[in-house]
């Protein structure tokens, strides 16, 4: 089927699956106590190393396992520097964003010669799965099936993800670093490290979301992801920091994105007013979640 009958929602759940595979790692490291507002550098870093990998070793396995090293490299990095360091958490994500921005294109310079796009030809494009049980099933075959396995590997990690948050001794210490960082004190063990693999699941997350933006088109594009990491950080808030939450917010901004590029063809107004719909329904989205507060605080 692949989405022939509903285009637009089948476009948004592909569209939305790096949103929900960068806001997962996000999730785990706020509930730690640290925002990790460096997971659009995250997520660079891991489309840059995924796709250089993947040309030179001719391998879309060993370019994504390659890009997952360079974004934990980064993420190890970026935790040090923030709890060991003392380093102020905001100045250091936004260090490593502005970090990765500069770096993949210096790279991309050296390596080919070229500040811009660079298409790699002879590279495989990620394969799409029809799921025989799934594509039988009316309107929901249409939407579901026809997906890359990135789209069906985030919501395998989303459940894992819900599984080990609330079900795991490890998850229940993860967020008591964030809401009782005493009492874990108290009981020997020590918060930060708990906070430094927070960032660590942030930077195998956003390496994947990377990975599928530019194995996916099969080129590197400067700052590829266009802000993503920012409206992953949305996602988590506007989620209301629970994976099934990420879930139907990603899907929100998926959809917002895929009727943008629907739009183009069938409204004559300028593309770029077009192209805006998704960062214009961020900010709304985030005005409305900040008066929502806002007023639940006051009738407390």
């Amino acid at each position: 089927m692949n989405g022939t009958g509903f285009p637009m929602l089948h476009s948004a759940v592909s569209i939305m699956t790096p949103l929900l595979l960068a806001a997962m790692g996000g999730l785990f490291s706020e509930l730690s106590g640290m925002l990790n507002i460096a997971l659009e550098g995250l997520m660079l870093i891991g489309a840059f190393g995924s796709v250089i990998f993947a040309h030179y070793s001719g391998s879309l396995l060993i370019g994504v396992l390659m890009g997952i090293l360079c974004s934990l490299a980064l993420a190890a990095l970026l935790g040090s520097i923030t709890l060991y360091l003392k380093s102020n958490v905001f100045i250091t994500g936004l260090a490593a964003n502005l970090f990765a921005s500069g770096l993949t294109v210096v790279l991309s310079f050296k390596l080919f010669g070229n500040k811009g796009v660079v298409v790699f030809q002879e590279m495989d494009r990620l394969p799409t799965l029809d799921i025989p049980w799934i594509e039988r099933i009316p309107i929901i075959g249409d939407i579901f099936s026809g997906h890359t396995g990135f789209v069906y590997l985030a919501w395998v990690l989303l459940a894992i993800c819900a599984f080990v948050l609330y079900r795991t001794p490890f998850g229940m210490r993860l967020r008591a670093a964030g809401l009782h960082e005493r009492a874990l004190i108290s009981l020997g063990m020590k918060p930060d490290r708990y906070r430094f693999t927070a960032f660590l699941i942030s930077g195998l997350t956003c390496a994947l979301g990377g990975a599928l933006l530019t194995l996916n088109l099969g080129a590197f594009v400067p700052n590829i992801t266009s802000g993503k990491g920012w409206i992953a950080l949305v996602v988590i808030f506007l989620g209301q920091k629970r994976p099934l939450g990420l879930l139907l917010a990603a899907f929100t901004f998926g959809f917002a994105d895929s009727f943008s590029n629907y739009a183009q063809g069938v409204w004559n107004i300028p593309a770029d007013f077009i192209l805006a719909i998704p960062y214009v329904f961020t900010l709304l989205a985030m005005v409305g979640f900040s008066i929502y507060h806002s007023h639940k605080h006051d009738a407390r």
